[in-house]
């Protein structure tokens, strides 16, 4: 189940990535490096909208999937390499210093 929730977490992270590079930006456009120049000419005047959705989506996949991986990994399994208790260890007596003098 978990390997199943990280691929898509993967897979959601990188998409992710790539619709918020494709979309029109008012600075530098790093959009259009990757030919987002003409999403509006293929998705109409409501282009932006339809990123803006789409982005919403991937970013409330991205959000579930990692509060629901959190949850998994933070819940105390039932298997623990650690034991129940812990013995403290023996105390050995310090060595006696020895005075041998001649």
């Amino acid at each position: 189940m978990t390997s199943i929730l990280i691929g898509l977490h993967i897979t959601v992270s990188i998409a992710l990535i790539v619709i918020v590079l494709l979309q029109m930006g008012k600075g530098a456009q790093a959009g259009a490096s990757f030919g987002a120049g003409g999403s509006q000419a293929m998705f109409g005047s409501t282009g932006g909208n339809f990123m803006s959705k789409v982005t919403v989506g991937a970013a409330v996949i991205f959000m579930l999937t990692s509060l629901t991986l959190a949850y998994f990994y933070g819940s105390p399994s039932s298997q623990t390499m650690m034991p129940s208790s812990v013995a403290a260890p023996a105390a050995t007596p310090a060595p006696t210093p020895t005075t041998d003098q001649k």
